[in-house]
């Protein structure tokens, strides 16, 4: 018996209830090691797991899933942290920034501090797709994606930038409101029927962020790490405290030790902690999933949420790392 295996069939680690495991039951239309299997940040990430869902069913490819599973949230003209409806940064514009990732020949595209696209998730897969390249920045992204006919968004961001500083300074200490505070950045990983795995992430970044900065979202193995023969995971929170640690790319290591993907968040965010002089108010937060169909999170904000989607279920479920830390 394998490491891998004897860890499974013993329990070792934080798996079944903690991780998530429970509910893939025999028989069923997802038996546990195979997908599909779609697992996101936060609640909001639901309405795209659905999306994501649809997009498998009707046989299109993971990338497809990821990509368009997204759109959803870029389009939500209520969310304030992904897409164009997202928080401004110091000089009044909403900058965005986005990655993908595709398991099966591990190629990646990125796209950072973008402006007036609709979809950065969809520059970031014609990134992978059509160039030689991993990541394109700024005002060189644009160009690209509007030379792929991209969706442009024109307007002026300014009357966000007042109300977002308005409301930031009412809720805040003048102490506090100096501190950087974290972000709900959208990661969602999918795992296919055949068991191949891709995964993305959008955000619109740190509101009051000075411009020209990126956090960990669209750096590969920082906010997101696919591995076609482990899994995979994606992160959500303050970027620079995500970033400093390569932290997804550790995780799919662990998980690649015998891990489960739970177990993996849970022993990141101690290894972080260990050496970390700030202590535990880092608002750093992880998803993950593995080949065999597992899932998990764990992360240092109580109020962090991640959603599961499969054709049985569709379920938001609470951080379980709450209070164990």
């Amino acid at each position: 018996m394998n490491r891998r295996r004897f860890l499974t069939q013993t329990g070792l680690g934080l798996l079944a209830a903690s991780a998530g495991t429970a509910g893939r039951s025999a028989g069923s239309k997802s038996e546990p090691g195979r997908g599909p299997l779609i697992v996101s940040t936060w609640g909001f990430g639901k309405a795209s797991n659905d999306a994501a869902l649809k997009v498998l069913v009707r046989g299109d490819s993971i990338l497809d899933a990821v990509e368009q599973g997204i759109w959803v949230t870029e389009s939500d003209a209520g969310n304030s942290s992904v897409g164009l409806a997202g928080n401004p940064n110091a000089a009044g514009v909403v900058q965005l920034d986005a990655c993908i990732m595709n398991g099966p020949n591990h190629k990646a595209g990125s796209v950072c501090a973008l402006e007036g696209i609709r979809h950065p998730i969809s520059a970031a897969r014609r990134v992978m797709e059509k160039t030689r390249h991993v990541m394109l920045v700024g005002e060189g992204a644009k160009m690209f994606a509007l030379e792929e006919g991209l969706e442009s968004v024109g307007g002026d961001s300014s009357g966000l930038h007042t109300q977002w500083h308005k409301q930031r300074m009412s809720q805040q200490s003048r102490e506090s409101a100096r501190k950087p505070t974290g972000h709900d950045t959208l990661a969602l990983l999918v795992l296919g029927a055949n068991g191949d795995i891709a995964g993305g992430c959008s955000t619109s970044g740190l509101g009051g962020k000075l411009p020209g900065r990126v956090g960990d979202s669209p750096i590969i193995g920082s906010g997101l790490d696919v591995d076609n023969a482990v899994g995979a995971a994606g992160a959500t929170g303050l970027g620079e405290n995500v970033m400093r640690y390569c932290a997804s790319f550790l995780i799919v290591e662990f998980m690649r030790q015998g891990m489960a993907p739970h177990e993996a968040c849970m022993q990141v965010i101690r290894r972080i902690l260990s050496s970390e002089p700030k202590g535990a108010n880092l608002s750093i937060n992880f998803v993950a999933l593995d080949k065999q169909g597992r899932y998990g999170a764990a992360g240092t904000d109580r109020g962090f949420q991640y959603s599961v989607t499969m054709p049985e279920s569709s379920r938001v479920l609470p951080n379980p790392a709450n209070g164990k830390l």
